[in-house]
């Protein structure tokens, strides 16, 4: 059995049974998953974490199952890159991203989530999984729902990358393309999961789902030796994953894994779709939603459920967020790629961006422990650097039209 006490109302506190369920029927405020950390702090260390597989379920004890894990058994424990080449460029001290976009099976961190929604839809015993989606989440529950044998239901907007749509498709959903933005699909997908009994991983499931997003906090501590980093800049759509980061650093010292916490957690979010980003630098506690226009559209996220909590966590953790535009998230996707050699989608080039802007700015300390989220792969979506890359060299298929070509790239 696992250490799930049960459900607690993150506004009144009202308690609630471990069921598929995600909103307080007396307040209406979303619900959280509450742990018995008495109970895991007497079995989980370190040793025991350091001697199980290079998964996400290495920490398992704090993920909301109750039985084996069932899902997402290869997703997890992604690299943490230290980034020398972009710290020197940004004139940084020890500066690290936490590399999403590769050993997930499906390229970026809503692996991490998936894996435990479905292990909890299958202890439901639910058969079909649905979620609506920005893209990178379609993926996940494409791929991981067709290895589970779940029936599948998947909502867009139709606007999405091409290219993502294709990759959504390639695993054999039911693809439902809606003609409207994400905040309108999701209004369809509730009142869709009103109706039919399936776990929508993103509503009814969303409780325990959410908590995947701890494991990448979990890894980042792990990574950087038992300690947690000064500085985290994250990328915003909901505000889950930043409110996941920071719950598991302090899970991690609640249960003595860790011995302090002194860490900054900074908000990034496309200017043409700021709104969490907005008040904290207006300094109010209320989100006004806006209507997405941005090229991040894995962030395009007008009215984000977790962005009060998101900007809670700012003013706990001392933090603050920054904004990045289109043109300058494409230059960030550059920049990574060519000091780093790590291809982030438009999502990796909105927190980069904002990070420096910070930097600049002096909110992130250039001699601090800095650590970036990039939560997905470039190619996901490369439609949003066409145009604005070199152009590539064309020559004859002989050796005297290389040479004059290599004469000209010499010159430069």
């Amino acid at each position: 059995m696992g250490f799930v006490k049960g459900l607690k109302c993150r506004e009144c506190g009202r308690e609630y049974a471990i069921d598929p369920i995600y909103v307080c029927e007396f307040c209406f405020g979303p619900l959280e998953v509450v742990y018995d950390y008495d109970g895991i702090k007497k079995v989980l260390t370190r040793e025991m974490i350091l001697s199980r597989p290079q998964t996400l379920w290495r920490y398992r004890e704090l993920l909301p199952i109750d039985g084996e894990p069932t899902s997402g058994l290869h997703s997890g424990f992604t690299p943490l890159v230290r980034a020398d080449k972009l710290a020197q460029h940004l004139g940084l001290k020890k500066l690290y991203i936490k590399d999403d976009t590769v050993t997930h099976p499906t390229l970026s961190f809503k692996d991490r989530v998936v894996a435990i929604a479905l292990s909890k839809a299958r202890e439901f015993g639910f058969n079909t999984v649905a979620c609506a989606s920005t893209g990178n989440l379609a993926h996940s529950v494409s791929a991981h729902g067709a290895a589970g044998g779940f029936k599948r239901f998947i909502f867009i907007p139709a606007s999405l990358e091409h290219s993502k749509i294709i990759a959504s498709l390639a695993y054999g959903p039911n693809l439902i393309a809606v003609d409207g933005n994400y905040d309108e699909v999701n209004r369809l997908c509730s009142e869709v999961a009103n109706k039919y009994n399936w776990a929508f991983v993103n509503i009814n499931i969303r409780p325990f789902y959410a908590e995947g997003s701890k494991t990448q906090g979990y890894e980042i501590v792990e990574q950087l030796g038992w300690r947690t980093p000064d500085a985290v800049v994250v990328p915003c759509a909901s505000g889950s994953l930043m409110t996941k980061i920071w719950k598991s650093f302090k899970e991690m010292k609640q249960i003595g894994l860790i011995n302090d916490m002194q860490t900054k957690i900074f908000s990034a979010q496309a200017t043409g779709c700021s709104p969490i980003v907005k008040a904290i630098k207006e300094g109010v506690d209320v989100i006004k939603p806006v209507r997405p226009d941005t090229i991040a559209k894995s962030l395009a996220i007008g009215n984000p459920a977790d962005g009060f909590y998101a900007t809670q966590v700012i003013k706990e953790s001392g933090g603050y967020g920054e904004d990045a535009s289109d043109n300058e998230i494409i230059e960030a996707i550059k920049l990574l790629a060519k000091t780093e050699g790590i291809f982030a989608e438009t999502a990796g080039g909105v927190t980069l961006a904002s990070a420096i802007k910070l930097i600049e700015k002096g909110y992130i300390d250039k001699e601090s422990v800095i650590v970036l989220c990039i939560t997905g792969n470039g190619l996901k979506t490369k439609e949003a650097i066409v145009g604005h890359t070199v152009e590539p060299f064309h020559i004859n298929p002989n050796l005297k039209s290389f040479e004059e070509t290599l004469k000209k790239i010499d010159s430069v």
